[in-house]
């Protein structure tokens, strides 16, 4: 029970630092359901490109001797913004190719269509990388290797900083939809399109710069997990996005704030679960069962309280 107990602010820390990572995604999923009520499933390959571009600027960076001259925190924005621009744009290029030629059709068609996106990206990132670089498996360079040491528990320099950053664009994405004009057409066309677009907005804009966002954000979530985590490859995203759109249902799909409380609650729960569950059981279960924490209470939170914890309800537009 002591050790039990004594690992237990690690299991806390790397639980919260897995959950920012599923916010981040989450946020994504949300944006898009907000405006469109249509769940992007390809956003999870958004995530897997932006993990794979920032990978890319700093393996450039590495062969040119540059990243070692550069200061980190330099190569860090360089790969965060190359990261998001490049997802950014591939999720604004997907909803004007794939989405918005089927916006009227039934909601069945744009889910099929998402999901063969899906895969394209899959294929396509696998391609590209063995012509490239003839591996498809990367390890993303480390930039900080320094560990803090509180009492019993480690904690990375690059930990803190993934959270610090999760946290800071979580609260610009907040500020910019609440608080600026952009953000207020943005809520009047996920309102009511018809109504939005008789009073001067420009709906398709509106929509474009929903993916544009939402597709950033998965690219920052992206180069953030390869940096954390350093192995990348082009089914990466397959699992984690499944996991961030339960975080995202679980927190009140369609809610900015639940997206991030249901990210931080699902990585807290998916974290103790692998830490405790062989110790609970008695070695029954063990670590490799965590990836059923994330559809268990996906099943549970459609039972009990589909509209998720802060109980965000779309209503049906006419």
């Amino acid at each position: 029970m002591s050790e039990s107990l004594a690992m237990l602010p690690q299991v806390i820390i790397d639980g919260l630092t897995l959950g920012f990572v599923y916010a981040l995604v989450a946020l994504g999923y949300t944006m898009v359901y907000g405006v469109l009520e249509f769940i992007n499933f390809a956003h999870s390959e958004i995530f897997m490109v932006g993990a794979f571009a920032g990978t890319e600027a700093l393996l450039i960076l590495q062969s040119t001797g540059a990243l070692a001259a550069l200061p980190p925190f330099v190569s860090l924005v360089i790969a965060l913004l190359f990261g998001m621009i490049v997802a950014g744009l591939l999720a604004a290029g997907m909803e004007r190719v794939a989405y918005r030629p089927l916006r009227g059709a039934p909601r069945l068609v744009p889910l099929i269509s998402a999901i063969g996106v899906s895969f394209f990206l899959q294929d396509a990132v696998r391609l590209f990388e063995g012509l490239w670089r003839n591996a498809f498996y990367l390890t993303t360079p480390v930039l900080y290797r320094q560990t803090l040491r509180f009492s019993n528990v480690d904690i990375q320099i690059r930990t803190l900083i993934l959270v610090g950053v999760c946290l800071v664009i979580m609260f610009g994405l907040t500020t910019f939809v609440n608080r600026t004009k952009l953000g207020r057409a943005l809520r009047a066309v996920a309102q009511d399109q018809a109504t939005a677009s008789i009073m001067g907005v420009n709906v398709n804009f509106m929509i474009t710069m929903t993916f544009l966002i939402g597709g950033a954000l998965g690219g920052a979530a992206g180069v953030l997990f390869a940096m954390q985590y350093t192995l990348i490859h082009p089914y990466v995203g397959f699992i984690l996005g499944i996991k961030a759109f339960t975080a995202a249902v679980f927190g009140g799909i369609g809610n900015i704030p639940g997206a991030m409380l249901g990210g931080v609650l699902l990585g807290m729960v998916e974290s103790l679960g692998s830490a405790y569950l062989g110790i609970l059981t008695h070695g029954a279960f063990g670590a490799e069962y965590k990836d059923v924490f994330a559809f268990v209470i996906l099943i549970l939170v459609l039972i009990v309280k589909p509209s998720g914890l802060l109980g965000e309800t779309i209503s049906e537009k006419a």
